[in-house]
């Protein structure tokens, strides 16, 4: 009984620190506090029916109904476009361009207010391949976001935040968020192997996320898209930094997991310098990448779904951090991307013209090979922009 009270304690304190702010109102106003009293519903869930089997169901479903509420206050974009909510500082840019093989397999989802936080984001970026990459990539773009959800408010329900140090705090909540992450990818990859209607025993999808909450990004990946940050050095020059590692099947800890359970890495002879997965016996699937959600057909080869998750706290200096898929980073520079994205006078065109270099860039440096999908979003720390709510082009 104690602890449910400490449980209880909690979940007040952390709903009466999410108060949404003066500078939200209107519409905008209306939804947080509609979500709001839903992750009210969600938290007494959690404190109420821990270690009863049927209170993860319960968590899921309110995180998926919240999903589907911001996504009817527009709080959700899944297109090429941009979003900014009034009262939020963050102003995310988000363009997909189809490469030429064929269907785009690239898939983006920004979501405002992740949550019912007045102050959280979620933003990911999803890389398909195989012959039913698309649906994988799309299918792990809907699990993950809600899953994570449950997940975190699951943890924080388990969880007191005690320490009187400040540091200790933000260190715990780190751990809460990695517990989270490390929960939802285990569990997306087990749903997507049940899920029937998408063959992906040949399939699979990359998965790069970040979480904002307050000045502090939580950053997952999963496969080989990239995070680089750009941020103000001393000397007041714009400089990238890279948040992510690309899991390529040459990184030693990579290839000594793939080795030690059977699996081959090496690269064709028409493809020098490209480290690719392959089964023992037999000449596929050929990844290029050592991460990803599905390709079950060498899960149990060293292939894993496991993310590296990690944190940053952002100042003043951080202006903003771009996600992208390999399709722009085989072409484009850390340094060329921070560049073309601070030096686009409308924030909200960014992400279009860093994959408009990138597809440029595929016809000067990769003459003869077929040009990946291109696709990126461009986070904005420090958003003056607060005009509108959604825009969306097609693409």
């Amino acid at each position: 009984p104690a602890k449910s009270k400490n449980v209880e304690s909690f979940f007040i304190h952390l709903l009466a620190s999410t108060c949404l702010p003066p500078s939200l109102d209107g519409e905008a106003n209306e939804a947080m506090r509609h979500f709001s009293s839903m992750f009210n519903g969600l938290a007494r869930s959690f404190s109420m029916r821990r270690g009863k089997n049927s209170s993860n169901d319960d968590g899921r479903e309110a995180a998926e109904t919240m999903a589907k509420d911001a996504k009817k206050h527009d709080m959700i974009l899944r297109s090429s476009g941009f979003v900014n909510v009034d009262g939020s500082n963050n102003l995310a840019s988000v363009c997909s361009k189809r490469g030429r093989k064929g269907v785009n397999q690239d898939c983006a989802i920004v979501w405002e207010g992740f949550g019912s936080q007045a102050d959280m984001l979620f933003c990911g970026i999803f890389d398909g391949h195989g012959p039913w990459g698309h649906f994988v990539a799309k299918k792990v773009r809907e699990s993950m976001p809600s899953s994570l959800l449950c997940n975190w408010q699951e943890t924080l329900a388990q969880t007191s935040l005690d320490p009187d140090l400040e540091s200790d705090k933000k260190h715990q909540r780190f751990h809460i968020w990695k517990h989270s992450y490390l929960k939802t990818c285990a569990a997306v990859d087990h749903e997507l192997e049940q899920y029937r209607k998408i063959d992906s025993f040949y399939s699979g999808t990359t998965a790069l996320t970040i979480v904002r909450q307050g000045d502090i990004i939580y950053v997952a990946n999963v496969g080989d898209s990239r995070a680089v940050l750009a941020t103000n050095s001393d000397d007041g020059n714009l400089v990238p930094v890279q948040l992510t590692v690309d899991f390529k099947p040459n990184l030693p800890q990579e290839s000594e997991r793939i080795i030690q359970c059977k699996g081959r890495v090496f690269c064709m002879h028409d493809e020098p310098g490209v480290h690719r997965v392959w089964l023992p016996n037999e000449e596929s699937p050929g990844l290029a990448m050592s991460r990803a959600f599905g390709d079950y057909c060498i899960k149990d080869y060293g292939l894993i779904s496991v993310p590296e998750v990690t944190h940053r706290h952002i100042t003043n200096k951080d202006q903003f951090v771009v996600l992208a898929t390999d399709g722009v980073w085989d072409v484009v520079s850390n340094q060329e991307a921070i560049q073309i994205v601070s030096s686009t006078p409308d924030k909200a065109k960014a992400a279009k013209r860093l994959v408009e270099f990138a597809a440029c860039a595929w016809k000067k440096k990769r003459k003869g090979i077929a040009m990946d999908d291109i696709s990126a979003i461009c986070l904005f720390f420090h958003s003056s922009h607060h005009e509108v709510n959604l825009v969306t082009t097609s693409k």
